[in-house]
């Protein structure tokens, strides 16, 4: 989340007299992430974030954002869900942008995850993909292994400006990968982005998942690389083989993993990790002028890629036989 468009008193309250919410209260934005403008909304009907849609989010992908979330929660997943006007509408505009209120989450991210967040986050992951097996629409993920030469090709003259001889690096993983990328994978919808940022906890339990605008159809096994990338890294980029574990087999006690889904594992999490350092660092070379966002260091992804190449088996990430 981020804000990149200011919203005017006179907008904000028109564009909210078109939902039965009542009165504005406050309202604020959001400075955490770096896609979209992010607002908390108070009404007298209650909290409400209100999202205005801008870079790389594609306003015809809209329909599978909105439809995945009003899915997801009619099967008991607890995630925000789009608040249709009175006009039945969920998507709307303002000051230029497409937008729409969604409900507020309680709960709280965790700065420091231990094992015990590993395991709910593993569970509630596997409980999304069993979620939205039948979501009727597809998305092809725009950043998987398609787009991440595209993605260099945008950073590459200045990647070592960055750090030495991260250019180098970024070449020779993108010709790995482009070797070694599995495919036939068993697929459905997945969260894609799955971070510390995006789950809330109300004490040690899991209260809800939010953030799905890099939702799409890719591989299970890939969301769950993705996590294990996002979550069991210390902040010096070690790996914590007990939160790994306890995150594989939360996800396993929902939806076992098949042998390909762990033969795979170790490139997969190569791969997310490449995908995270390619797109933070185009961020990072592309802040725009007073934009109120904080772009993420890429170089923490690069430090985990090197943990990445030298594992050989899923059991370095904690998965064990059952």
């Amino acid at each position: 989340m981020a804000v990149y468009t200011d919203v005017s008193d006179e907008d904000l309250r028109a564009f909210v007299a078109g939902y039965d919410l009542g009165d504005v209260l406050s309202f604020k934005g959001i400075a955490e992430g770096v896609e979209n403008s992010n607002f908390f909304l108070q009404t007298t009907s209650g909290p409400f974030i209100l999202t205005l849609y801008e870079r790389r989010v594609r306003e015809e992908d809209l329909p599978f954002f909105l439809g995945l979330m009003e899915h997801l929660s009619a099967r008991g997943l607890n995630c925000p869900v789009p608040v249709r006007n009175r006009a039945g509408m969920a998507l709307g505009r303002l000051a230029g942008r497409p937008a729409v209120i969604v409900t507020f989450l309680d709960g709280l991210a965790v700065k420091r995850p231990s094992a015990a967040h590993c395991r709910a986050v593993g569970a509630a992951l596997a409980r999304l993909h069993e979620a939205g097996r039948d979501f009727p629409i597809e998305r092809a993920n725009a950043l998987s292994l398609p787009g991440w030469a595209p993605l260099f090709a945008r950073a590459e003259a200045e990647a070592d400006r960055v750090a030495d001889g991260l250019a180098g690096r970024a070449r020779r993983e993108l010709a790995h990968l482009a070797d070694a990328w599995p495919s036939g994978l068993p697929s459905g919808v997945i969260h894609a982005d799955l971070f510390t940022d995006n789950v809330f906890f109300i004490g040690p339990e899991l209260s809800g998942l939010i953030d799905f605008y890099f939702a799409c159809t890719d591989a299970f096994a890939y969301d769950l690389a993705i996590c294990l990338n996002a979550w069991c890294f210390e902040a010096d980029c070690s790996f914590n083989l007990t939160k790994g574990t306890a995150m594989i087999g939360g996800y396993q006690s929902v939806r076992p993993l098949e042998p390909a889904e762990v033969a795979s594992l170790p490139t997969l999490c190569r791969g997310s990790a490449l995908r995270f350092m390619l797109t933070r660092l185009v961020d990072w070379l592309n802040v725009p002028p007073g934009a109120l966002v904080r772009p993420k260091d890429p170089l923490e992804y690069d430090r985990k890629l090197a943990f990445h190449r030298r594992v050989e088996t899923a059991r370095e990430y904690g998965w064990m036989a059952r």
